[in-house]
């Protein structure tokens, strides 16, 4: 089954080829081949729904669902249905961080244990020097996905427990010495968030970003 990133790149690249048609297209039509588009994607990709939201110059002109939200009430998706979206709240996370720089809050060099005393890996050097800048670039000496375990498929550690975990994961690689995806550094920004802007970070992401 295709995730609903490559599902929405997929219904982009098909939407990307109609608009840059010589003939032009009125508003209607192009909004009937969204959810031509839509309805064709939840058969190509095997998946029960999704939600799609179509802006134009600033303005929605359409946000519709397709589909179902729970296939055995078989409970349509709305325009208004909540959707997991995983990594993407990395963007999120970065951009709020970027606010807080902006606003003289923060600096992408900040060290971790400035924001965060309490925070531990397993290395005390790495402990010692890691930034902002290197919880957003993957380049701790994590692993690849190191620690997921703790929050993958799901969890019921709250923050701090996660935070602690943390220095019992042992380290792969040398500092700053290579790429690996890791999850819980964002975890960790995310909570360099919070104690810099003094609110949960689900309600600063909501302030900074969402509500403009």
């Amino acid at each position: 089954m295709k995730s609903v990133s490559q599902l929405l790149l997929a219904s982009a690249l098909t939407l990307g080829v109609t608009a840059c048609s010589d003939k032009p297209e009125t508003a209607p039509d192009l909004e009937q081949k969204i959810r031509d588009t839509a309805e064709q994607s939840l058969k190509a990709f095997n998946i029960p729904g999704i939600a799609v939201v179509a802006v134009k110059d600033g303005e929605v002109v359409l946000a519709e669902g397709f589909g179902v939200r729970d296939i055995e009430s078989n409970e349509p998706v709305t325009a208004t249905t909540l959707f997991g979206i995983a990594s993407h709240t990395k963007a999120f996370t970065a951009a709020a961080i970027a606010t807080l720089v902006e606003q003289d809050k923060l600096s992408w060099d900040d060290k971790v244990i400035d924001h965060i005393p309490e925070f531990k890996l397993a290395d005390p050097y790495i402990t010692s020097e890691l930034t902002v800048r290197d919880l957003l670039s993957h380049r701790s000496g994590l692993g690849l996905g190191a620690g997921d375990l703790m929050i993958w498929p799901n969890t019921n550690k709250t923050n701090d427990e996660v935070l602690a975990g943390l220095a019992h994961v042992p380290i792969k690689h040398g500092f700053r010495e290579r790429f690996d995806y890791n999850n819980l550094m964002f975890v960790t920004a995310g909570e360099v968030i919070s104690r810099v802007s003094g609110m949960p970070y689900h309600q600063y992401v909501e302030q900074a970003l969402l509500n403009k």
